[in-house]
C-alpha cells in the first residue's frame, strides 16, 4: 500500500510537472520555431525525398518542443521579477518553477540542440550558432536585447533562423538574400506587436521596450512599417509572396482604427501565422510536386 501510494505520487508529481513544461513552452507558438522549417524544407526541396530527408524531420522536430522548452525556459527564468506584475502569467502562461529537474530540462533542451551541428551542413551553421546566440541574450546578461529599445525588436530575428538553417541545410546553399530580410522584418513586427499587451506591466516594473518607449499608437504604426517592409522585400523575390505577406500591415491598421482590444487580437496572430505559412508551404510544395 505505501509503494502504491509513492507510485501514485510519482505518477502526479510527474504529470505536473510534465503539465508545466508543456504551458512553459508556449504551445500556442510552436509554430513560430518549427513553421519556418517546415517553409525552408519546402522552398528548398527539388523532389520529394529532400521532405522526408533525415535532417528535416530532426529539424523539425527539435524546433517544434525543445527549442521551445530552451527559449521560453531562459526567458522565464530571467524574467521571475518583471513577470510577477504580468497578468498573462495567470491566464495563458506560466510563472517559473525554479526546481534544479526544470532547470536542468531547459539547459538539455538547450544542449540537445548542439547535435544539429553535427546533422547539418557547414553552409547552415552559422544561422544555427545566430539562433542559439539570440535565443539566450534576447533574455539574459549581459546583453538582455529584450530590455534595449529596437534591439528586442531586431533580436526577434531569432524566431526564422531555423527556417533559414533548415534551406542551407536542404540545398546545401543560402535562401535568397531579400527573403531573409524579408522573414526578419516580419519577425520584428511580429515581436513588437506581441509587446503591446504588456506596455503597462513592462512599464511599471521599469522594463524599457520599443513597446514601451512608442507607446501604443506608434507601435502600431511601427508594426504597419516593418510587415509594409516584409511584404515589399517578399515581393521582390515573387509578387505572391509580397501578396500574402501584405495581409499583416493591413490587420494592424484595421486593429488600430478599430474598437477591438489589443490583449484579444494579441491571440489572433498564431492562425493568421498558421494561415500564412501554410499557404506559403503549399506554393512551394506544388513546385515540387509539379516541377
Amino acid at each position: 500500500m505505501t509503494t502504491d501510494m509513492a507510485t501514485t505520487q510519482s505518477n502526479g508529481g510527474f504529470r505536473d510537472r510534465l503539465e508545466y513544461l508543456f504551458v512553459l513552452s508556449r504551445p500556442r507558438f510552436w509554430l513560430y520555431l518549427a513553421g519556418p522549417v517546415l517553409v525552408g524544407v519546402a522552398a528548398a526541396a527539388t523532389d520529394l525525398a529532400d521532405l522526408y530527408s533525415v535532417e528535416a524531420l530532426v529539424l523539425f522536430a527539435y524546433f517544434l518542443v525543445p527549442a521551445n522548452v530552451f527559449l521560453y525556459g531562459v526567458n522565464d527564468v530571467f524574467d521571475v521579477d518583471v513577470d510577477e506584475a504580468n497578468p498573462k502569467k495567470d491566464e495563458r502562461e506560466a510563472r517559473w518553477r525554479g526546481d534544479p529537474v526544470n532547470l536542468a530540462v531547459v539547459v538539455g533542451s538547450g544542449v540537445l540542440g548542439l547535435g544539429l551541428f553535427a546533422l547539418t551542413p557547414q553552409v547552415a551553421w552559422p544561422w544555427l550558432v545566430a539562433h542559439f546566440f539570440l535565443a539566450i541574450e534576447y533574455s539574459a546578461p549581459p546583453f538582455r536585447f529584450k530590455t534595449t529599445p529596437f534591439l528586442d525588436s531586431i533580436s526577434n530575428g531569432l524566431y526564422i533562423l531555423p527556417g533559414v538553417a533548415a534551406y542551407a541545410t536542404i540545398a546545401g546553399v543560402n535562401p535568397p538574400a531579400l527573403a531573409i530580410a524579408g522573414a526578419w522584418f516580419w519577425t520584428m513586427g511580429m515581436h513588437t506587436f506581441s509587446a503591446i499587451p504588456d506596455i503597462e506591466p513592462d512599464r511599471a516594473a521599469g522594463i524599457r521596450t520599443t513597446a514601451t518607449l512608442l507607446g501604443a499608437r506608434w507601435t502600431y504604426a511601427y508594426c504597419a512599417v516593418t510587415w509594409g517592409l516584409a511584404a515589399v522585400a517578399f515581393a521582390l523575390v515573387d509578387v505572391r509572396l509580397g501578396a500574402l505577406l501584405a495581409a499583416y500591415p493591413v490587420v494592424v491598421i484595421g486593429i488600430a482604427l478599430s474598437d477591438v482590444d489589443v490583449d484579444d487580437a494579441y491571440w489572433w496572430y498564431p492562425l493568421l501565422n498558421t494561415i500564412v505559412g501554410m499557404l506559403i508551404t503549399f506554393g512551394a510544395l506544388w513546385s515540387v510536386v509539379n516541377g
